[in-house]
């Protein structure tokens, strides 16, 4: 029996025939992908007991073989820019307008899965591919340009549910949800103006989980009668644990996968979570944590030397600054950084990078032109030069006095702020001029964990305690409240962060715990 929440766009988006779809994705992986996620939970208790990470033996010729991916499609060669947000209908107007290459549609980290926006979410999508998506509102009318980004789709994580649609009394994964739907919908449409159904895979742990998306890929393409291939995929590197299976993961998805991205925001968090035991991978601010660092560098060199020895993509990390047109002198340094980041990313052999706001994509396109000129990339620059082992990806260190009472305040004060806006129904937060979501709150109340637990002393000598951590959730919270915050909203996420942050235990994703308190 099947069990969907009322919605009153369900006659559109929630059709029989795609909920009979949704279904048959359920009942044919739903076990595999448990199975994963306790994969996934036994490895952490390993890691819990000292094991690390390494290049698996088992797949040493899937590594040293001579094997290429299939070539991108026509409308994923050029990828300099890559522009991200939510599926909220203006913010996907002005990304698909905003002058980058690729839109990626987000429905995971950017996105708070409230059954409105997940549904609704769907919806855009649809008139996006359709190229009928607009919007009036009494400031003005939104309306798509003639030359839009080509649209790539986020779909949630694998260990994510989505408790508004049960077979049987038991919640279809998220994943499967978010995927199907926009498949079922879109993929002929989309394939019939010339691009095609894209997404984004994200928070895989290594080529297994892969493998389970190239399985689901596949039934689906059958399943809706399109060619085997004709779904393509960008895979995120953002745990510790793929970043040692690139190529493995690659090769899972060989026909279809177009490149990988450096997703370093789950990235960090994932070094803090897997290895949260050890006190040798407590990080220092959050700030100071940049691509510079020694395991951050070994990590995107290896991603770049992998993917081009594949003939893969190689897309960079996030510029999550905000321009601030009150604050000039602000605005014009952030942006010299910005220009810096994007600068060394093109540099090291980068195919394409990501920003956050339309006003960052002329200064991340100019340095991708820089080096790129008239090429749509540059696959030909195989780095033969990279060599990383397992030591450089884990030379993680924390330096004396690196974590300071400013970056507790700002781990404090973003965790909370952010968990306000993601309870009140959005993922995509503007704080600090920094465009926070999941994967950044995720750092923060990680890092508050890592110092409480492991007993870590400021710069200024004081020790970092839950005494403390709690004065300062009390001056937030007092903050928000004052600055007029939803006394609700406050208290519900002060809850949750003290549980996430707090607790005996790392709570694997924070995400997790708060979902339940959506509507």
């Amino acid at each position: 029996m099947v069990e969907i929440s009322p919605h009153p766009l369900a006659d559109r988006v929630l059709t029989a025939e795609a909920v009979r779809f949704l279904v048959e994705l359920h009942q044919h992986f739903e076990g595999p992908r448990r199975d994963l996620l306790s994969a996934r939970a036994e490895r952490q208790g390993r890691f819990d007991s000292g094991e690390r990470p390494r290049f698996p033996a088992e797949t040493a010729g899937v590594r040293s073989g001579s094997w290429r991916v299939a070539g991108a499609p026509e409308a994923l060669a050029d990828r300099r820019v890559e522009i991200t947000g939510p599926t909220d209908r203006k913010m996907m107007i002005n990304a698909l307008g905003s002058g980058a290459r690729v839109f990626m549609a987000d429905l995971e980290d950017a996105t708070s899965p409230t059954w409105d926006n997940v549904v609704t979410g769907q919806a855009n999508l649809a008139d996006a591919v359709r190229q009928t998506i607009s919007l009036s509102t009494p400031e003005r009318e939104y309306r798509l340009v003639d030359d839009p980004a080509t649209l790539v789709v986020r779909p949630r994580g694998w260990h994510l549910s989505e408790r508004h649609f049960t077979v049987d009394g038991e919640p279809i994964s998220a994943s499967l949800f978010d995927f199907g739907l926009y498949l079922f919908h879109n993929g002929s449409e989309a394939l019939s103006r010339g691009f095609g159904p894209y997404y984004y895979l994200p928070k895989l742990e290594g080529h297994l989980e892969a493998r389970l998306w190239e399985e689901v890929i596949d039934f689906a393409e059958r399943r809706c009668g399109l060619d085997h291939a004709s779904v393509r995929v960008t895979v995120l590197i953002e745990t510790i644990t793929a970043a040692f299976e690139m190529d493995e993961i690659l090769f899972e998805l060989r026909d279809r996968v177009c490149g990988l991205n450096a997703g370093r925001w789950d990235y960090i968090f994932s070094v803090a979570k897997k290895f949260r035991a050890d006190p040798a991978f407590v990080l220092p601010d959050r700030s100071a944590v940049t691509m510079t660092v020694p395991w951050m560098r070994a990590y995107t060199e290896l991603l770049v030397r992998t993917c081009h020895r594949r003939g893969a993509h190689a897309i960079g990390g996030m510029a999550a600054f905000i321009p601030n047109r009150r604050k000039p002198e602000v605005t014009e340094a952030a942006l010299a950084k910005v220009a810096e980041d994007k600068r060394r990313e093109a540099t090291d052999g980068f195919d394409g990078t990501w920003v956050a706001h339309p006003d960052l994509v002329a200064t991340a396109r100019a340095e991708l032109d820089a080096v790129l000129g008239g090429r749509p990339n540059q696959l030909g620059r195989e780095r033969e030069d990279v060599h990383v082992g397992p030591a450089r990806l884990l030379e993680v260190s924390c330096p004396p006095g690196s974590v300071t009472h400013a970056g507790l305040v700002t781990n404090v004060s973003v965790g909370l702020r952010y968990l306000v806006s993601w309870l009140g129904g959005v993922g995509a937060a503007a704080i600090d001029d920094l465009m926070e979501d999941a994967a950044t709150a995720e750092i923060s109340r990680a890092q508050i964990w890592q110092w409480v637990h492991h007993g870590v002393t400021l710069a200024d000598g004081t020790p970092v305690s839950a005494g403390l951590v709690a004065g300062l959730l009390d001056e937030t919270a007092a903050g928000l409240l004052a600055a007029g915050a939803d006394a609700r909203l406050v208290s519900q996420a002060r809850s949750l962060l003290e549980q996430v942050a707090l607790g005996d235990e790392l709570v694997e994703f924070l995400t997790l715990p708060a979902y339940q308190l959506l509507p």
